[in-house]
């Protein structure tokens, strides 16, 4: 429940009390560590015996001190001045602290406290990266890396698979824009705040789809060819989505001769000396490779 309440005591000769909070909301990363300042002034002829932090306050019930409350022990601090500046030390802030957080001072005098609500709203986020998830080689894509509050002049920064990205990268803001992806973009990417490194967002893989590369083909048995042995060629590549459609050409014919990723001939003979074509395909695009069939005698 939020601090609504408000204790209110006019003070002697016209004294006011008066509470100021430097900020109204503040927008942390879970994990991270805040402060929240402010100061007060009081009647003078008021001495103050208590000065503490409160958080969900009930109406004409005294809101216990913050650090008295399970779950915040050992993660509060308080600091205080001659001047009653005041400041509050959470550590490790996660979820469950958003709260609004209301400065409470007690006097020496029976009915002589204060209280100023609204107080400082704490909202707490983590750091997501928002993917296309897949794009196609050649298209553009944009990253970013979301909050759910906003937090304060935040400088990003980037990481791919682990690794910080180059200033070679345009970064704008929340965002990472690829201009034209290449396959080399695929991979996880995660996102931090600058003094935060040690919170990055969780990961999230973009997936780059692209024509098969690297197309090679291989020969089984890998020594000389005699009239008569078998001969098996081999097509592999990279390619994604995985090649779906492998065919066998010779360079002195425009019709297939086989297909499927792996082509043999039985009984070999002269005839068939010759470059050998593996035409890989795949949704994007096709790629060949070949290789040189001698056939001794």
């Amino acid at each position: 429940m939020p601090c609504r309440h408000l204790c209110i005591q006019a003070g002697a000769s016209g004294a006011e009390w008066s509470t100021n909070y430097i900020q109204q909301e503040i927008c942390a990363l879970n994990g991270s560590t805040v402060f929240m300042n402010g100061s007060f002034t009081h009647p003078e002829r008021l001495r103050v015996k208590q000065k503490f932090w409160v958080i969900d306050v009930v109406p004409k019930q005294e809101p216990p001190d913050l650090r008295t409350i399970p779950g915040y022990s050992g993660r509060v601090e308080y600091f205080h001045d001659k001047n009653n500046n005041f400041a509050l030390k959470l550590s490790n802030v996660m979820k469950k602290d958003e709260h609004e957080y209301c400065y409470r001072v007690i006097t020496d005098v029976e009915g002589q406290r204060w209280m100023r609500s609204p107080g400082i709203r704490l909202r707490v986020t983590e750091l997501h990266v928002e993917s296309p998830g897949e794009v196609t080689e050649g298209e553009s894509a944009v990253l970013t890396c979301k909050t759910t509050c906003s937090l304060t002049d935040p400088t990003f920064i980037w990481y791919k698979d682990g690794r910080p990205l180059t200033t070679e990268m345009i970064q704008k803001n929340q965002q990472l824009h690829l201009q034209t992806v290449s396959s080399e973009d695929a991979g996880s990417y995660s996102c931090a705040v600058r003094g935060s490194e040690h919170l990055p967002s969780t990961a999230q893989t973009l997936r780059v789809r692209h024509p098969p590369k690297n197309v090679s083909v291989s020969i089984s048995p890998s020594g000389g060819i005699v009239e008569g042995s078998s001969v098996t060629l081999t097509c592999s590549s990279d390619g994604d989505p995985p090649v779906e459609i492998y065919t066998w050409f010779k360079e002195d014919g425009d019709s297939p001769v086989g297909s499927g990723q792996s082509f043999s001939i039985i009984s070999i003979t002269a005839d068939h000396t010759g470059l050998y074509y593996c035409e890989a395909q795949n949704a994007v695009g096709v790629q060949n490779g070949s290789v040189m069939i001698g056939v001794q005698r």
